[in-house]
Protein backbone atom coordinates (compact mmCIF):
# COMPACT_ATOMS: atom_id res chain seq x y z
CA UNK A 1 0.00 0.00 0.00
CA UNK A 2 1.42 3.62 -0.89
CA UNK A 3 1.24 6.51 0.76
CA UNK A 4 0.56 9.77 -0.25
CA UNK A 5 2.53 12.74 0.18
CA UNK A 6 -1.20 14.36 1.38
CA UNK A 7 -2.02 11.95 3.62
CA UNK A 8 1.01 11.66 5.14
CA UNK A 9 1.17 15.44 5.41
CA UNK A 10 -2.41 15.35 6.97
CA UNK A 11 -1.54 13.03 9.89
CA UNK A 12 0.90 14.81 10.62
CA UNK A 13 -0.62 17.67 11.19
CA UNK A 14 -3.33 16.15 13.17
CA UNK A 15 -1.12 13.88 15.61
CA UNK A 16 0.96 17.72 16.45
CA UNK A 17 -2.84 19.18 16.87
CA UNK A 18 -3.54 16.06 19.17
CA UNK A 19 -1.03 17.00 21.35
CA UNK A 20 -0.48 20.75 21.18
CA UNK A 21 0.80 21.53 24.18
CA UNK A 22 3.69 18.81 24.35
CA UNK A 23 4.60 19.79 20.45
CA UNK A 24 4.53 23.26 21.53
CA UNK A 25 6.96 22.31 24.24
CA UNK A 26 8.92 19.90 22.54
CA UNK A 27 9.63 22.70 20.21
CA UNK A 28 10.53 25.39 22.22
CA UNK A 29 12.97 22.65 24.33
CA UNK A 30 14.50 21.85 20.87
CA UNK A 31 15.20 25.42 19.94
CA UNK A 32 16.50 26.73 23.14
CA UNK A 33 19.28 23.69 22.84
CA UNK A 34 20.04 24.27 19.80
CA UNK A 35 20.28 28.22 20.40
CA UNK A 36 22.88 26.96 23.09
CA UNK A 37 24.78 24.64 20.99
CA UNK A 38 24.54 27.07 17.58
CA UNK A 39 25.99 29.99 20.42
CA UNK A 40 28.54 27.64 21.68
CA UNK A 41 29.94 27.77 17.63
CA UNK A 42 29.40 31.06 16.71
CA UNK A 43 31.59 32.32 20.15
CA UNK A 44 34.40 29.88 18.86
CA UNK A 45 34.41 31.07 15.47
CA UNK A 46 34.62 35.25 17.22
CA UNK A 47 37.66 33.87 19.54
CA UNK A 48 39.39 33.24 16.55
CA UNK A 49 39.02 35.84 14.41
CA UNK A 50 39.76 38.01 17.23
CA UNK A 51 43.00 36.49 17.85
CA UNK A 52 44.22 35.51 14.69
CA UNK A 53 46.70 38.69 14.67
CA UNK A 54 48.48 37.07 17.32
CA UNK A 55 49.37 34.37 14.97
CA UNK A 56 53.55 33.69 14.33
CA UNK A 57 54.52 34.43 18.11
CA UNK A 58 53.14 38.37 18.35
CA UNK A 59 53.56 39.15 22.07
CA UNK A 60 52.62 42.92 21.25
CA UNK A 61 51.39 45.43 19.17
CA UNK A 62 52.10 49.12 19.14
CA UNK A 63 49.86 51.04 17.77
CA UNK A 64 51.03 54.45 16.64
CA UNK A 65 48.99 57.68 16.18
CA UNK A 66 48.22 58.20 12.63
CA UNK A 67 49.50 62.12 13.57
CA UNK A 68 52.94 61.39 14.57
CA UNK A 69 55.99 62.80 13.31
CA UNK A 70 58.82 61.04 11.59
CA UNK A 71 61.11 61.24 14.48
CA UNK A 72 58.50 59.45 16.79
CA UNK A 73 58.44 57.00 14.28
CA UNK A 74 61.95 56.79 13.63
CA UNK A 75 62.53 56.77 17.66
CA UNK A 76 59.97 54.04 18.11
CA UNK A 77 62.12 51.67 15.15
CA UNK A 78 65.48 52.22 16.88
CA UNK A 79 64.36 51.18 20.31
CA UNK A 80 62.50 47.81 18.57
CA UNK A 81 66.28 47.60 16.97
CA UNK A 82 67.38 45.75 20.64
CA UNK A 83 68.53 41.78 21.32
CA UNK A 84 64.77 42.15 23.75
CA UNK A 85 63.13 42.21 20.76
CA UNK A 86 63.65 38.84 17.91
CA UNK A 87 61.50 40.60 15.43
CA UNK A 88 59.24 43.36 14.64
CA UNK A 89 56.90 44.26 11.40
CA UNK A 90 55.46 47.20 10.37
CA UNK A 91 51.82 47.73 9.41
CA UNK A 92 51.44 50.97 7.36
CA UNK A 93 48.15 52.56 7.00
CA UNK A 94 47.33 50.72 3.74
CA UNK A 95 47.55 47.14 4.88
CA UNK A 96 46.00 48.09 7.68
CA UNK A 97 42.96 49.08 5.30
CA UNK A 98 43.26 46.35 4.02
CA UNK A 99 43.09 44.64 7.50
CA UNK A 100 40.29 46.16 8.05
CA UNK A 101 37.82 45.64 4.97
CA UNK A 102 38.34 42.05 5.43
CA UNK A 103 37.25 42.52 9.42
CA UNK A 104 34.43 44.70 8.24
CA UNK A 105 33.29 42.89 5.25
CA UNK A 106 30.16 41.87 6.02
CA UNK A 107 29.40 46.29 6.76
CA UNK A 108 29.89 47.92 3.91
CA UNK A 109 28.57 50.81 4.97
CA UNK A 110 31.27 51.04 7.69
CA UNK A 111 34.03 50.74 5.24
CA UNK A 112 32.69 53.40 2.87
CA UNK A 113 33.60 56.08 5.82
CA UNK A 114 36.80 54.72 6.69
CA UNK A 115 39.70 55.87 4.85
CA UNK A 116 43.48 54.65 5.36
CA UNK A 117 44.68 58.12 6.27
CA UNK A 118 42.58 57.71 9.80
CA UNK A 119 43.37 54.34 10.60
CA UNK A 120 46.48 53.56 13.06
CA UNK A 121 49.63 52.17 11.58
CA UNK A 122 51.34 49.49 14.05
CA UNK A 123 53.98 47.39 14.84
CA UNK A 124 53.54 43.88 15.48
CA UNK A 125 56.59 42.53 18.15
CA UNK A 126 58.08 38.96 18.76
CA UNK A 127 60.30 39.82 22.11
CA UNK A 128 63.06 37.26 22.39
CA UNK A 129 61.49 36.16 25.52
CA UNK A 130 57.99 35.05 25.99
CA UNK A 131 57.68 34.93 29.43
CA UNK A 132 54.70 37.00 30.45
CA UNK A 133 56.50 39.19 33.03
CA UNK A 134 59.12 40.34 30.08
CA UNK A 135 56.53 40.93 27.70
CA UNK A 136 54.78 43.28 30.41
CA UNK A 137 57.88 44.78 31.13
CA UNK A 138 58.81 45.89 27.25
CA UNK A 139 54.92 46.83 26.85
CA UNK A 140 55.63 49.16 29.80
CA UNK A 141 58.62 50.66 27.92
CA UNK A 142 56.75 51.81 24.72
CA UNK A 143 53.35 52.61 26.49
CA UNK A 144 53.06 56.50 27.04
CA UNK A 145 55.98 57.22 24.57
CA UNK A 146 55.02 60.44 22.21
CA UNK A 147 53.44 59.30 18.66
CA UNK A 148 52.15 55.92 20.68
CA UNK A 149 48.25 55.80 20.37
CA UNK A 150 48.25 52.42 22.53
CA UNK A 151 50.33 48.82 23.39
CA UNK A 152 48.02 45.77 23.12
CA UNK A 153 49.84 42.72 24.44
CA UNK A 154 48.51 39.27 23.43
CA UNK A 155 48.76 37.72 26.69
CA UNK A 156 46.67 40.27 28.08
CA UNK A 157 44.20 39.90 25.66
CA UNK A 158 44.00 36.29 24.36
CA UNK A 159 43.67 35.78 28.44
CA UNK A 160 40.93 38.25 28.63
CA UNK A 161 38.92 36.94 25.11
CA UNK A 162 39.48 33.38 25.80
CA UNK A 163 38.56 33.19 29.48
CA UNK A 164 35.41 34.77 28.98
CA UNK A 165 35.12 32.79 25.57
CA UNK A 166 35.79 29.68 27.57
CA UNK A 167 33.21 30.30 30.76
CA UNK A 168 30.33 31.40 28.21
CA UNK A 169 31.24 28.16 25.70
CA UNK A 170 31.16 26.00 28.55
CA UNK A 171 27.90 27.00 29.64
CA UNK A 172 26.49 26.84 26.23
CA UNK A 173 27.75 23.40 25.72
CA UNK A 174 26.91 21.12 28.68
CA UNK A 175 23.35 23.50 28.58
CA UNK A 176 22.46 22.39 25.22
CA UNK A 177 23.44 18.86 25.38
CA UNK A 178 21.25 18.56 28.38
CA UNK A 179 18.10 19.81 26.77
CA UNK A 180 18.86 17.69 23.27
CA UNK A 181 19.14 15.37 25.75
CA UNK A 182 15.50 16.53 26.99
CA UNK A 183 14.10 17.07 23.17
CA UNK A 184 14.88 13.48 22.21
CA UNK A 185 13.00 12.32 25.19
CA UNK A 186 9.97 14.88 24.27
CA UNK A 187 10.13 13.35 20.82
CA UNK A 188 10.18 10.28 21.88
CA UNK A 189 7.27 11.09 24.36
CA UNK A 190 5.20 12.85 22.04
CA UNK A 191 5.60 9.90 19.24
CA UNK A 192 4.38 7.52 21.44
CA UNK A 193 1.56 9.27 23.07
CA UNK A 194 -0.12 9.86 19.22
CA UNK A 195 0.87 5.97 18.69
CA UNK A 196 -1.51 5.23 22.03
CA UNK A 197 -4.03 7.76 21.34
CA UNK A 198 -4.33 6.15 18.03
CA UNK A 199 -3.94 2.18 18.85
CA UNK A 200 -7.52 1.54 17.56
CA UNK A 201 -6.93 3.00 13.51
CA UNK A 202 -3.85 1.63 13.78
CA UNK A 203 -4.78 -2.26 14.19
CA UNK A 204 -7.23 -1.76 11.39
CA UNK A 205 -5.16 -0.18 9.13
CA UNK A 206 -3.09 -3.32 9.69
CA UNK A 207 -5.84 -5.63 9.18
CA UNK A 208 -6.59 -4.45 5.87
CA UNK A 209 -2.79 -4.51 5.43
CA UNK A 210 -1.10 -1.40 5.30
CA UNK A 211 2.53 -1.96 5.58
CA UNK A 212 4.66 -0.87 8.51
CA UNK A 213 6.62 1.98 6.72
CA UNK A 214 2.63 3.40 5.86
CA UNK A 215 1.97 3.56 9.82
CA UNK A 216 4.89 4.32 10.73
CA UNK A 217 5.74 7.74 8.25
CA UNK A 218 3.43 10.17 9.35
CA UNK A 219 4.37 9.56 13.24
CA UNK A 220 8.03 10.29 11.88
CA UNK A 221 7.06 13.12 10.05
CA UNK A 222 5.40 13.99 13.32
CA UNK A 223 8.99 14.12 15.01
CA UNK A 224 11.00 16.22 12.04
CA UNK A 225 8.32 18.61 11.82
CA UNK A 226 9.21 19.21 15.45
CA UNK A 227 12.45 19.28 15.11
CA UNK A 228 12.64 22.02 11.79
CA UNK A 229 10.30 24.05 13.56
CA UNK A 230 12.61 24.39 16.92
CA UNK A 231 15.70 24.80 14.00
CA UNK A 232 13.93 28.01 12.73
CA UNK A 233 13.59 29.27 16.16
CA UNK A 234 16.89 28.48 17.19
CA UNK A 235 17.89 30.24 13.72
CA UNK A 236 15.83 33.45 14.63
CA UNK A 237 17.76 33.54 17.74
CA UNK A 238 21.23 32.91 16.71
CA UNK A 239 20.68 35.72 14.28
CA UNK A 240 19.46 37.92 17.21
CA UNK A 241 22.97 36.58 19.10
CA UNK A 242 25.15 37.79 16.38
CA UNK A 243 23.44 40.72 15.18
CA UNK A 244 23.27 42.29 18.33
CA UNK A 245 25.94 40.70 20.97
CA UNK A 246 28.71 39.36 19.02
CA UNK A 247 28.53 42.80 16.66
CA UNK A 248 28.36 45.02 19.40
CA UNK A 249 31.16 43.17 21.13
CA UNK A 250 33.43 43.90 17.93
CA UNK A 251 31.87 47.59 17.53
CA UNK A 252 32.93 48.81 20.91
CA UNK A 253 35.29 51.58 22.35
CA UNK A 254 38.16 48.77 22.62
CA UNK A 255 38.74 48.79 18.73
CA UNK A 256 41.72 47.41 18.80
CA UNK A 257 41.11 44.53 21.58
CA UNK A 258 37.76 43.48 20.31
CA UNK A 259 37.59 44.57 16.21
CA UNK A 260 38.13 40.90 14.85
CA UNK A 261 35.32 39.40 16.86
CA UNK A 262 32.73 38.85 14.83
CA UNK A 263 31.50 35.91 12.79
CA UNK A 264 31.77 35.95 8.65
CA UNK A 265 28.52 34.89 6.63
CA UNK A 266 29.91 31.74 5.64
CA UNK A 267 30.71 30.83 9.29
CA UNK A 268 26.98 32.02 10.67
CA UNK A 269 25.95 29.37 7.64
CA UNK A 270 27.88 26.17 8.12
CA UNK A 271 26.72 26.96 11.66
CA UNK A 272 22.76 27.01 10.57
CA UNK A 273 23.22 24.20 8.87
CA UNK A 274 24.91 22.29 11.94
CA UNK A 275 22.11 23.21 13.52
CA UNK A 276 19.57 22.14 11.15
CA UNK A 277 21.14 18.70 10.66
CA UNK A 278 21.33 18.06 14.85
CA UNK A 279 17.46 18.77 14.68
CA UNK A 280 16.84 16.14 11.80
CA UNK A 281 19.37 13.68 14.28
CA UNK A 282 17.81 14.35 17.12
CA UNK A 283 14.17 13.84 15.71
CA UNK A 284 15.32 10.97 13.60
CA UNK A 285 16.27 8.85 16.73
CA UNK A 286 13.39 9.91 18.67
CA UNK A 287 11.26 9.06 16.30
CA UNK A 288 12.52 5.65 15.25
CA UNK A 289 13.11 4.72 18.66
CA UNK A 290 9.37 5.43 19.55
CA UNK A 291 7.99 3.74 16.29
CA UNK A 292 10.32 0.88 16.47
CA UNK A 293 9.44 0.14 20.25
CA UNK A 294 5.68 0.87 20.26
CA UNK A 295 4.21 0.59 17.02
CA UNK A 296 6.32 -2.34 16.17
CA UNK A 297 5.82 -4.42 18.81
Amino acid sequence: MAISPIYALRETGQNLWRNFMLSFATIITIGVSLWLFGGFFLFNYAVDNATARWEGGIEFVVWMDPEASADQDANIRNSLDSPAIASWTYIDQEETFEEFKELFADTPEMIDVVTPEILPPSYRVVPSNPDADVVQELVTQFDDRPGVRDVVSADKTIRQIQQQADEIGQVFLVGSIILLVAATLLILTNVVSAIRSRGAEIEIMKVVGATNWFIRIPFMLEGLAQAVFGALGAWVGLYFLNNNVIEGLGDGDALELMQGFRVSDNEFLSTSLLVLGIAVVVSGIGSMVAVTRYLDA
